[in-house]
């Protein structure tokens, strides 16, 4: 497996601004809690994963999976597994706004409900990613000796956590801005971080647990979502 560079001892800028220095372990349940939900999922929800592979295989053909470099806990780098969204292309950004010429119209219902994520189960099993955790990035995105994301790097990446939940509604954003670029690199993306670190100081079973209810809720039922209302009910 290839290796970004390891990050240093942490000093991380808190939100008041003063330095203080701070290291996230995982919680001694995080991993039997993974792999016990990941099985779960995958058995309870293969109804899920047939009909969303059928229906990209129909409509857009091969291949079923998307896969794409991320870096995870201390500058790890690993595939990503989805259900391909877009249309066989090269170029184009990395980041994707609503209304983006590449998704498919499968896709585009996929990424609503976020369906095309569910494969990501099998990277929990592997070990390379936790159900809840920082969103791993692509590497152009990551600078692991900056302070907050040298204090991110510490964890395994999940399929959700705080920061995920909040900004489920990212593309939207996305898509009014002149340069969606700019607006993810500059404004969107280190708030995530503040996020993902927030959520960590705190972290407890309970939480995690109310976390993944309200991340399925709001996946099958996107409909109501408040940010405000989340970041508040997860006592952050």
């Amino acid at each position: 497996m290839q290796r970004l560079k390891r990050v240093p001892s942490l000093m991380i800028v808190a939100s008041r601004g003063r330095r203080i220095g701070e290291r996230f372990v995982e919680p001694r349940f995080a991993r039997g809690l993974d792999v016990g939900i990941a099985l779960a999922a995958v058995v309870v929800l293969s109804p899920l994963f047939l009909i969303s592979a059928i229906l990209i295989l129909v409509t857009d053909g091969r291949p079923v999976l998307f896969r794409q470099t991320r870096v995870g806990r201390h500058g790890e780098l690993f595939n990503i597994l989805k259900f391909r969204t877009m249309h066989i292309e090269n170029g184009g950004p990395a980041i994707t706004a609503a209304g983006d010429r590449r998704v498919t119209p499968v896709g585009a219902k996929l990424r609503k409900y976020k369906l095309d994520e569910l494969p990501q189960f099998f990277c929990v099993l592997r070990g390379h990613m936790s159900m809840i955790g920082p969103r791993p990035e692509v590497p152009q995105y990551v600078e692991p000796f900056d302070d907050l994301w040298a204090a991110v790097l510490q964890v395994r990446p999940g399929i959700t956590d705080l920061a995920t939940l909040a900004f489920r509604n990212e593309e939207d954003l996305l898509a009014l801005a002149e340069d969606p670029e700019t607006l993810y690199r500059c404004s969107l993306l280190p708030e995530k971080l503040r996020l993902n670190i927030a959520y960590q100081r705190s972290r407890s079973l309970t939480s995690d647990l109310k976390l993944l209810w309200m991340t399925a809720r709001y996946s099958f039922y996107p409909k109501g979502f408040d940010r405000d209302r989340v970041v508040e009910m997860l006592s952050v």
